[in-house]
């Protein structure tokens, strides 16, 4: 492959065939975090383990794969942080209080439902997170992921990063069919980060050691990717005011 992207969209096409010919994923799979089958058995496996149990605070993604998750979380009573769809606000996280849902936790788990009555905050609003979820397109051993390609989980994780609400310690984990799960090495770029817990519907895999970008890499953000997500546009502005 000419470069790490040509790589990681040829590798992203190759597991959407593969789950699309096993009817592994719900239809029109490509270009999407794949909304695997035995989503929630995969969640079941996840809110098996210690590291969710002592989680109170859970940030997770809004993809379709992960709302058995965020679904259990609020059921057991754990503060959920969902990033707004495309990171599109100048506060880019909802809050998912358990206590104060004026709806039922499956309905609070839809983005479209939590944009309805969510409190939206930014990384100076949030506590320290105990579990980070994520969703991946291909994940290998190592806990090299491959999103989508749309770059937005890598800024999350770098805001919440710079903040300081996450470290190395801070546990990440996807939840992914095992198709999804590849032998052998995965492009890794400086501001990808890696999964510490793949679990699919059938298994659990330890991964490690942890890599996390420092923070923002501004060097390597788009002006243009800047300017369309609204909490890194008013970053940027502030950096420049300061002479950063």
């Amino acid at each position: 492959m000419a470069n790490p992207d040509e790589a990681k969209n040829e590798i992203r096409h190759r597991v959407w065939d593969l789950l699309t010919e096993h009817r592994a994923a719900q239809p029109d799979v490509h270009g999407s975090i794949p909304n695997f089958v035995g989503a929630e058995l995969a969640a079941q496996r996840l809110a098996e383990l210690s590291v969710w149990k002592l989680a109170r605070v859970v940030k997770a993604v809004p993809d379709k794969p992960q709302a058995p998750v965020r679904v259990l979380g609020l059921q057991q009573g754990k503060l959920l942080y969902v990033a707004v769809p495309k990171i599109a606000a100048e506060k880019p996280f909802y809050e998912l209080d358990p206590a104060k849902l004026p709806v039922s936790p499956e309905e609070a788990a839809v983005p479209k439902k939590a944009a309805l009555f969510a409190r939206t905050v930014d990384t100076d609003e949030m506590p320290k997170i105990d579990l980070l979820v994520c969703g991946t397109v291909a994940v290998n051993r190592r806990g090299v992921r491959l999103g989508k390609g749309a770059g937005y989980a890598d800024i999350e994780v770098a805001l919440l990063q710079e903040a300081g609400l996450i470290s190395e310690a801070t546990t990440i984990v996807t939840t992914v069919h095992d198709l999804q799960v590849v032998e052998g090495d995965l492009p890794e770029t400086s501001h990808d980060f890696s999964v510490d817990l793949i679990v699919t519907p059938t298994q659990v895999i330890e991964c490690g050691p942890p890599r996390r970008p420092a923070g923002i890499l501004w060097s390597e953000l788009d002006p243009a990717k800047i300017a369309a997500i609204p909490a890194l546009a008013s970053r940027a502005a502030q950096r420049n005011v300061s002479g950063l």
